[in-house]
């Protein structure tokens, strides 16, 4: 940020002084030079949270990155999960039929 901070006395152009006639160029250019002086100070300011605004922008577009990427690895870890999920019942359910008929098959009733 800049080192240039926006105060009161920095933004105070006018000091407000009666002026006569034969001082009036004299106050005026003084006036132009405070001014001036403000502008540059505001203008440093402007400038810095117009950066500070810049790098939030980039900070959070590669966070909304961050988080499409992470929402992605959990979709696809949820539908393997469900695929093994489904897997593991058909294969019991098998192994089930299976041992039934193994059961069956050798003069087992099974009780």
């Amino acid at each position: 940020m800049s080192d240039i901070k926006l105060t009161n006395e920095k933004m105070n152009t006018y000091s407000g002084d009666k002026v006569g006639t034969f001082k009036a160029a004299a106050k005026l250019a003084e006036f132009g030079e405070r001014q001036n002086e403000a502008n540059l100070v505001l203008a440093a300011n402007v400038n810095d949270l117009i950066k500070r605004v810049c790098a939030l922008e980039d900070k959070k577009s590669e966070d909304e990155e961050k988080f499409r990427l992470i929402a992605e690895e959990i979709n696809s870890f949820k539908k393997e999960l469900d695929r093994l999920r489904l897997s593991d019942k058909l294969n019991t359910a098998a192994v089930e039929r299976l041992s039934r008929a193994e059961h069956l098959a050798s003069g087992d009733s099974g009780k």
